[in-house]
């Protein structure tokens, strides 16, 4: 069984900073591809932010140069830095990974955190 568990969410004021952090745990192989997704109320789930195996690292245009996707492969955790955040970021996170397990490749998310920007 393959869990992630996401944490760092909360309340935060305009310009404001939060880090979120997501660690895989149970029978894990490998980790390839882990990212940052969130969805605010009435909208789709949109992707935030990506990083590979290797460290290569993408973002969506609307959080470019404010934040910040990293992983500790030793710790199989990824983590997003938040800074100058704005209200229209208030949405809940979700973590997600592409993992090796006993089960093949799959992919997980996690329960959520929920971010709140307040202007």
């Amino acid at each position: 069984q393959v869990h992630l568990v996401e944490s760092g969410g909360g309340w935060v004021q305009a310009g404001g900073s939060l880090r979120l952090s997501c660690a895989a745990s149970g029978s894990i192989f490998s980790i390839n591809a882990m990212g940052w997704y969130r969805q605010a109320p009435g909208k789709q789930r949109e992707s935030v932010a990506g990083i590979n195996s290797g460290g290569t690292t993408n973002y969506a245009d609307s959080v470019k140069g404010r934040f910040t996707i990293s992983r500790d492969n030793a710790k199989n955790t990824v983590y997003l830095q938040m800074n100058s955040l704005k209200p229209e970021d208030t949405a809940v996170y979700y973590c997600n990974a592409r993992i090796l397990s006993i089960k093949g490749y799959n992919d997980y998310w996690g329960q959520g955190t929920q971010v709140t920007v307040s202007s």
